[in-house]
Parts: structure tokens; C-alpha cells; sequence
């Protein structure tokens, strides 16, 4: 597989792991719980840890070793997480609402 396939299917799991907390009531689909925003902000965090270890062993796969990133790096990161969750978070609190009406 190509590196920049690894990239886009990445990008794809962000993407969905973003969204998770506000479309399942499951915390990291293993656990169900009555969710309420606490638990979801702390999901949304911890499937942040998740997608960047997996960036961090598809990053060691590709190249064979880590390149050492400050913390503007991360609040990039930090920053890209929260956009990709912006769909599930208007769905959940916004769009649920109104087509349950």
C-alpha cells in the first residue's frame, strides 16, 4: 500500500473516530453508558490518544523511526480533531432534535 493511501485512510479513521462519541452511546464502542457531555468531551479525547498512537505506529511502520514534534504540532492536530468532530456534535445537539419533531 502506497503512503499517501495510508495517509487518506488515516485521515478517514480521524475522521470517523471524531464523530464517535456524539453517534453512539457506547464509550469507544465497547461500553454502554448514558452518556452525558462530560463523557463525551472524555471520549473525544480519548479517541484523540487513540488515532494519534496510530499515527504515531504508522509513522514508525513507513519510515522506521519517529520524528519529534513540539506542541505547535499537536495543538495542529488538537485543532483538525475538533473540525472533523463538527458533524456528529450539530447532529447530536442540533439535527437529532429537530427530525425527531
Amino acid at each position: 500500500m502506497a503512503a499517501t493511501s495510508v495517509y487518506g485512510v488515516l485521515l478517514a479513521v480521524a475522521f470517523i473516530a471524531a464523530n464517535l462519541p456524539w453517534l453512539s452511546e457506547r464509550f469507544v464502542l465497547v461500553v454502554r453508558l448514558n452518556k452525558t457531555a462530560g463523557w463525551r468531551w472524555m471520549e473525544w479525547l480519548v479517541c484523540y490518544g487513540l488515532v494519534g498512537l496510530l499515527a504515531m505506529a504508522l509513522e514508525n511502520k513507513l519510515t522506521g523511526g519517529l520524528h519529534g514534534q513540539q506542541w505547535e504540532f499537536y495543538v495542529a492536530t488538537l485543532c483538525l480533531f475538533t473540525v472533523f468532530a463538527l458533524p456528529g456534535f450539530i447532529y447530536h445537539y442540533d439535527l437529532k432534535k429537530l427530525l425527531k419533531a
